[in-house]
C-alpha cells in the first residue's frame, strides 16, 4: 500500500531525517562563531553597502511581485561539502499531493535534536543553518525587503530534490507567522548548467482581482527563473501577491545524476521572547489554502415547464429517443437502468464503461487525437514542455484562478450565433460534438430523468463544462461543499495509450502491463477524500499509480468500491474488500475514454483533479456535470 501525506500549499517538512539514525537527547549544535559572525560563509562583498542598496532597489522595483536575487550566495567550497552531506547523510521521502510531488528531508529544526555523533556527520550543513539564521543574515533580509523583525529561534527549512516529474503547483506561501520566503539551489551535477528545456524554473505570477474583490493569480506566469547553482531567492511572504509555483522537471538523472537539488524554506516572524516580537501577527488576506475552502459552484435551473422526473418511474418514450442520440443503448435497457439503481444505492458510485453510442465514441476518439497533434501536444511534440498558453484558441480559453485549478474550457457560444441541427450527431466535428454533450445532453430534462431513474435521487440544478487539461499544465486543487451533497458526472473523453505490440500480446491472451494513463504515470487521475476534522490541511491521498495497479477504490461516502459495466450492460464491480487501504481516500477513478463516473459526493468530501504530466502523450479530457439534488419520499398515502 503507498503511502498518504499531508498537502500544504508547499512541501511542509517534518521532523527527522538522517540515514539510519535516531534522533536522540538535544545537544547544543550551533556554533557561536557562526552565529555571531557568518560573513566568512557567505560570498565576498554581501554585506557591502553597496551591494545590499543595489539589492534593495531592485527589490522594490522588481515585478510581478517583490523578490531579491543573488547570484552566489555561499562560498563555493562550503555549499559543495553542503551538497556531500545532504546526499550521503539525510533520507529523502517521496510526497505527493495534489499540488505537488517532491523528494524532501524533514524539517532541518530537527538538527538541534541531534546526538554528538550525528552531529559530527554534518558539520557543513549545521554550519550553513547557522549562518542563514544569525542576527547578520537576517539583518540583511530586513534591510532588503524592508520587512519586520525575523526569528533566529523559529527555524523552518528542509533539502528538496526534484526529479523527473516532480513540481509544486501556484500558491503564495501564505501561513502562519512566515515572513520571508527563500530557495537555495544546488542542481546536480554541480560543474554542469542546468538547462532550461528541463524544466524546474521558480514562476512568478501577476495578480488581477477577482470577482469576490481579492487578488488572485493570472493563469501565465511572468517570469521564469531557472536553478543556478548557489543562487538564492528570496522574497517577503505576501498574501494575494506572492503566487509561484516550481515547473515539473522533465529530465531524468542520467549518468550524471541530474537533479534539481535545492535548501528551501522560510523566515517567520519574531517569536515571543524576541525583540520585535507582535502580539497576535497573522496574515491580513486569506491564503490561497484558505481560498479553496470559499470556492462555490454556479447552478442553473431546469426549465419550471418541465415536470420533475420521479425516480422510480420509467423512461418515456421522447426521452428514450432523445438519449438515443447520445447514449450507447445498452443504458437505456430497463433491464440495465434497474440492475445499475441497485447497485448505486449500494455503493453510492458507478463507473459505466461504453457509455456513447459507438460512432459517437469513434469520432471523438480520432477528433481529440488530432486536436493535440494541431495544438503541439501530441505525442510527438517538438517540446517536452508545452507553453503556457498551449490549448486555448479555435473555441477554448484558459480557466483560472491557478491557485485553485487550472484547465482549458469551452468559448461560450456567440450570441445570435448560427445553431444547425445536424444528425446523426456522429456527423458533427468533433469539438460540435463535445459542445452538444455540454450543452444538450449533460442539462437535458432526458438525462436529469435517467440520472433519477439510476441514482433514486432528484436533481434540482446543474453546472456543466467541458473540461481539457493539458500536458504539464491542467489541474484542479482539492476542493469540498461543506453544506449539501453532489452528485457527480464525470464522462472521460481521454483517448487512451495506442500500443501495437501490447495489442499483439492481448490478442494472444498474453497479460499486457497497465501503461500511460492507466498506469497513474501521467496523473490526471480524479479523487475524492474524506473529510477531515483536524485543524491542518486536510487533503491526503494514497498514491495513484498503486491504486492503478490495484483497481481499487471506495466510494465518495465511505460506503465501498466504484462499480462499472461490461460492453453488453451488464453490471460489473471493481471490488477489493480483502484488501486494506488509506481510509482518506475514498475514490480514485483513473482518466478514461468512453467512461461516466457517477459519484454521490457527501458534504465536506473533497475532490480534485491532479496535475497532468508533461510526459502525457495528450491532454485529459471530460465533460464534467455537478448536480444538486434531493429525496423523494413517499407521503403517508404513497403519494410521491
Amino acid at each position: 500500500m503507498a503511502k498518504t501525506h499531508p498537502r500544504s500549499p508547499s512541501p511542509e517538512p517534518k521532523t527527522g531525517g538522517m540515514k539510519r539514525l535516531k534522533v536522540g537527547h538535544q545537544s547544543s549544535t550551533s556554533n557561536p562563531a557562526t552565529i555571531d559572525d557568518p560573513r566568512a560563509c557567505f560570498a565576498p562583498d554581501l554585506f557591502d553597502p553597496a551591494c545590499v542598496s543595489r539589492l534593495a532597489s531592485s527589490y522594490s522595483t522588481s515585478e510581478p511581485f517583490k523578490h531579491a536575487l543573488v547570484e552566489k550566495l555561499f562560498q563555493d567550497e562550503l555549499l559543495q561539502q553542503v551538497k556531500d552531506e545532504c546526499l550521503s547523510e539525510l533520507h529523502f521521502t517521496e510526497k505527493e499531493t495534489d499540488i505537488y510531488k517532491v523528494n524532501q528531508t524533514g524539517d532541518l529544526a530537527s538538527l538541534s535534536y541531534l546526538t554528538e555523533q550525528q552531529v559530527s556527520l554534518l558539520p557543513n550543513l549545521l554550519k550553513l543553518r547557522d549562518a542563514l539564521y544569525s542576527p547578520k543574515f537576517r539583518e540583511f533580509l530586513r534591510t532588503v525587503t524592508g520587512c519586520g523583525p525575523l526569528s533566529g529561534t523559529k527555524q523552518d527549512m528542509s533539502v528538496n530534490t526534484y526529479r523527473k516529474g516532480c513540481h509544486l503547483l501556484n500558491h503564495d506561501d501564505v501561513i502562519g507567522t512566515r515572513r520571508v520566503s527563500y530557495i537555495l539551489y544546488m542542481p546536480l551535477p554541480h560543474y554542469q548548467l542546468w538547462q532550461k528545456e528541463w524544466g524546474g524554473a521558480l514562476e512568478l505570477y501577476p495578480v488581477r482581482e477577482g470577482a469576490d474583490g481579492l487578488l488572485e493569480p493570472e493563469p501565465v506566469p511572468t517570469k521564469s527563473i531557472p536553478p543556478v547553482w548557489n543562487q538564492f531567492i528570496f522574497f517577503e511572504v505576501q498574501p494575494g501577491r506572492s503566487f509561484h509555483s516550481v515547473e515539473e522537471v522533465v529530465v531524468g538523472e542520467g549518468d550524471d545524476g541530474r537533479q534539481r537539488l535545492s535548501i528551501s524554506g522560510w523566515f517567520h516572524a519574531a517569536q515571543p521572547g524576541e525583540d520585535g516580537y507582535e502580539d497576535g501577527f497573522a496574515q491580513a488576506l486569506p491564503s490561497s489554502r484558505e481560498q479553496l475552502a470559499s470556492t462555490s459552484t454556479e447552478f442553473h435551473p431546469y426549465p419550471e415547464t418541465e415536470a420533475p422526473p420521479l425516480p422510480n418511474s420509467p423512461l418515456t418514450e421522447d426521452h428514450v429517443s432523445f438519449l438515443s442520440e447520445f447514449l450507447n443503448p445498452a443504458y437505456l435497457q430497463p433491464r440495465t437502468i434497474k440492475a445499475l439503481a441497485s447497485r448505486f444505492a449500494a455503493e453510492s458510485s458507478l463507473e459505466l464503461y461504453d457509455f456513447l453510442s459507438e460512432p459517437i465514441a469513434e469520432k471523438l476518439d480520432t477528433g481529440l487525437r488530432e486536436r493535440d497533434a494541431r495544438d503541439g501536444l501530441g505525442k510527438n511534440r517538438t517540446t517536452p514542455i508545452p507553453s503556457h498558453t498551449a490549448g486555448a484558441g479555435s473555441g477554448w480559453r484558459i480557466k483560472g484562478p491557478p491557485h485553485k485549478w487550472r484547465y482549458n474550457v469551452l468559448e461560450p457560444p456567440s450570441p445570435g450565433g448560427p445553431s444547425v441541427a445536424v444528425s446523426p450527431r456522429a456527423a458533427q466535428s468533433p469539438q460540435l460534438l463535445v459542445r452538444s454533450l455540454q450543452d444538450e445532453l449533460f442539462p437535458a430534462p432526458a438525462f436529469r430523468a435517467w440520472l433519477a431513474a439510476v441514482s433514486s435521487l432528484l436533481p434540482l440544478q446543474y453546472a456543466v463544462e467541458a473540461r481539457r487539461f493539458c500536458p504539464g499544465l491542467g489541474y484542479s486543487l482539492a476542493t469540498s461543499e461543506a453544506k449539501e451533497a453532489r452528485l457527480d458526472a464525470v464522462l472521460g473523453l481521454t483517448p487512451q495509450v495506442i500500443d501495437a505490440d501490447a495489442a499483439k500480446d492481448k490478442g494472444k491472451g498474453k497479460e499486457t502491463e497497465p501503461a500511460g494513463w492507466e498506469a497513474g504515470e501521467w496523473g490526471g487521475w480524479e479523487c475524492y477524500m474524506a473529510p477531515n476534522d483536524e485543524e491542518d490541511d486536510p487533503a491526503v491521498y494514497r498514491s495513484s499509480k498503486k491504486s492503478a495497479e490495484t483497481g481499487h477504490s471506495h466510494a465518495a461516502n465511505g460506503n465501498g468500491a466504484t462499480n462499472g459495466t461490461h460492453e453488453n450492460g451488464d453490471a460489473h464491480m471493481h471490488g477489493s474488500d480483502d484488501e486494506e487501504d488509506d481510509d482518506a481516500t475514498l475514490l480514485t477513478s483513473q482518466p478514461g475514454f468512453n467512461r461516466l463516473l457517477l459519484v454521490l459526493r457527501d458534504e465536506g468530501v473533497m475532490r480534485f483533479v491532479k496535475y497532468v504530466s508533461a510526459a502525457a502523450e495528450g491532454s485529459r479530457w471530460d465533460v464534467c456535470g455537478e448536480y444538486e439534488v434531493g429525496m423523494v419520499e413517499e407521503d403517508e398515502d404513497g403519494d410521491d
